[in-house]
Formats: C-alpha cells, sequence, structure tokens
C-alpha cells in the first residue's frame, strides 16, 4: 500500500476506537452500535468513506468478506476477529445489491441508516 495511506486515528479517537472495541470484545458484534459508539454516525458522508478506504485493505474498492473478518483490526491493532456468524450478519445487512462484498456506497449508507 502506499506510505500517505491514512491512519484510523487521523479520522476518529483513539479514546472512542477503545470504547468502541472494549465493547464488543465479549459480546456479538454489531455493526450500527459499533459505528455510532465509535462517532462515525455523527461524521460526514466524505469522512465515512475516508474510514472505508482504510478498511479496503487491497484497495479494490470494495470491503469484501475476507476483510470483513478483521475490520475491528481496521480500526486498532487490538481489535478482535470477527466470528464466522458475525461476518455473515454484517455482510447481509451492508450489501444492499447481493453481490458479496460492501461497496463504498452501501458502507456509507449503512453507518448513517
Amino acid at each position: 500500500m502506499c506510505a500517505d495511506r491514512m491512519a484510523m486515528t487521523d479520522l476518529l479517537k483513539a479514546e472512542e476506537i477503545k470504547k468502541a472495541l472494549d465493547a464488543f470484545a465479549a459480546e456479538t458484534f454489531n455493526p450500527k452500535k459499533f459505528f455510532d459508539l465509535v462517532g462515525m454516525t455523527a461524521m460526514s458522508a466524505e469522512d465515512v468513506r475516508k474510514v472505508f478506504q482504510v478498511l479496503d485493505v487491497d484497495g479494490s474498492g470494495f470491503i469484501e468478506e475476507e476483510e470483513l473478518k478483521f475490520v475491528l483490526k481496521g480500526f486498532s491493532e487490538e481489535g478482535r476477529d470477527l466470528t464466522d456468524a458475525e461476518t455473515s450478519a454484517f455482510l447481509k445487512a451492508a450489501d444492499k445489491d447481493g453481490d458479496g462484498k460492501i461497496g463504498i456506497d452501501e458502507f456509507e449508507a449503512m453507518v448513517h441508516e
């Protein structure tokens, strides 16, 4: 990846990331609740798209199922992996066009829904 790639802490407060990750350490992951806790629901569409670009590890323009499993690590190295059930539920909730991956518009829509 390019060296000028943004870090998640350039977009979100480290303490809010930690609080949101801690909330789901032992609880089933809920993406909408997580986005709210981490402060993303209050962000502009443009900034949410920047978060998406950080999470789109391979730069494909989509967050595929393989990337989604590790989405919390995109917020912090301390983030846990999502379970297969959590990954499937997240994908199902966000993938409005049914192509098996989350596009930038789908991601932004889910955050602000």
